[in-house]
């Protein structure tokens, strides 16, 4: 079955897409990502990105001082629909397009009316795998915005965002490994033999030390004193 999308919504994914290609660091996927909400999303004046750490949720990012102060509410009160959604018995999606009406949170929407401008919020939880990775966080500062079509074009979005932030989380846990690993003295000079031995860069010879670890199930750091023993024998480090 082929869905047809509005020109406009593809378009706004398009230079979405693109601007998370373009963010230099994982701050600024998750800053692209909450603006983006709000470019995308009809009704969507505000938005953030929680997510959970040590099973607990934080703002990892927002698109404005409101959203941010929206989520800080949330956390404080402990009970919400972008709390709600990143637990594992709730469903994917909360909705309170009516803050001014009775509705599931009334205290976080007391809250919210008398101390910022939204007035209708949604959550949805972020996923990859079957894993939660967090949850995008919807504000409209007017009652009942964020409507059936709303829905619609934030669940594309959650989908999409889902993606970005676990491809983000790889890059970063990636980066940090190899930055621990180079900071050691003994793997930094086996990385040097690599790169000088056989022309490799430093990412090249990371490379060739990760995939040789893995395949011999040998530790880096051993490996790495094997490299460098082989070295002091006239043995070539391998590639």
């Amino acid at each position: 079955m082929t869905v047809d999308y509005p020109p406009e919504l593809v378009d706004s994914f398009t230079r979405l897409a693109e601007a998370v290609g373009r963010a230099a660091t994982v701050a600024d996927t998750y800053e692209v990502l909450c603006r983006g909400a709000v470019e995308v999303v009809d009704g969507c004046d505000h938005a953030s990105l929680m997510l959970l750490s040590d099973g607990r949720g934080r703002t990892a990012a927002a698109s404005d001082d409101v959203a941010r102060r929206g989520d800080a509410i949330e956390l404080e009160l402990g009970d919400g629909p972008c709390l709600d959604v990143l637990r594992d018995d709730e469903p994917d999606l909360h909705l309170c397009a009516d803050l001014t009406a009775p509705n599931r949170w009334p205290a976080l929407a007391s809250r919210l009316v008398a101390e910022t401008p939204v007035r209708g919020m949604g959550g949805f939880r972020l996923r990859t795998g079957g894993r939660h990775v967090g949850a995008l966080n919807l504000f409209s500062s007017t009652p009942g915005a964020l409507d059936g079509e709303a829905m619609a074009q934030a669940a594309v979005l959650a989908a999409f965002a889902s993606v970005a932030v676990t491809a983000a989380q790889r890059g970063e846990e990636a980066e940090t490994m190899r930055a621990g690993l180079q900071s050691n003295r003994t793997i930094g000079t086996a990385l040097g033999l690599l790169m000088q031995t056989h022309d490799l860069d430093d990412a090249e010879a990371f490379g060739v030390l990760s995939r040789l670890s893995q395949q011999m199930n040998v530790k880096l750091s051993q490996l790495a004193a094997d490299v460098i023993e082989q070295h002091r024998q006239g043995i070539a480090p391998p590639a």
